[in-house]
């Protein structure tokens, strides 16, 4: 189910970048600075990565689209009240580290507000590939397959290189069915990429 998300955004894509003024391709990584925001979980930000490609889509000199195809990791931790609020939750879950690794696609509208300075903002998609199966009895999914966010931030181009910078944050609840609690991917990405086509 999650992956039809992809194709069909594929699809919506397809259009506007067979008639786009400009188009290039290139690679780029980083860190992820994150957290799950809500009840039960820690409030301290943990670090993680993410690698993939971009491309830049140009309609004219000063706007330009943006699609991406990452490979996130985000880390976090459960609170010392997990045990306590979270039912169904097994002994041993409070301030347990948690990695998720998601397929993200983010796709952003970027400014150039100078030759080398573009803003952008725009909504992510993702997918969740794998999570911690022991937060909760009998091996119940603790986080939804799919995730809504919407970013913002800051990229600097010297040529080729790209210095991107940027804020995100869920739009929905990423906790599974069986999870009584409102939780929230925030956090921040630093990436560094190049343009290689």
């Amino acid at each position: 189910m999650k992956f039809k998300l992809f194709f069909v955004l594929a699809a919506l894509m397809a259009g506007p970048v067979l008639h786009a003024q400009g188009l290039h391709f290139g690679i780029k990584g980083g860190a992820n600075i994150t957290k799950v925001d809500g009840e039960a979980m820690s409030n301290e930000f943990n670090f993680g990565y993410h690698l993939g490609g971009f491309a830049e889509v140009g309609f004219g000199k000063k706007w330009f689209i943006e699609p991406e195809l990452l490979w996130s990791q985000l880390q976090t931790q459960t609170g010392n009240d997990f045990e306590d609020i979270i039912t169904g939750a097994v002994n041993g879950a409070k301030n347990q580290s948690i990695k998720l690794n998601y397929l993200t696609i983010p796709i952003t509208l970027n400014y150039r507000l100078l030759d080398w300075l573009s803003l952008q903002a725009g909504p992510q998609f993702g997918a969740l590939l794998d999570d911690s199966q022991n937060l909760l009895e009998n091996g119940k999914a603790a986080f939804s397959s799919g995730d809504l966010c919407l970013l913002g931030g800051a990229q600097i181009n010297f040529s080729s290189f790209r210095i991107t910078g940027r804020y995100f944050t869920s739009l929905k609840d990423v906790n599974s069915s069986d999870v009584n609690a409102a939780w929230r991917n925030k956090g921040f990405q630093i990436s560094v990429g190049i343009k290689i086509l």
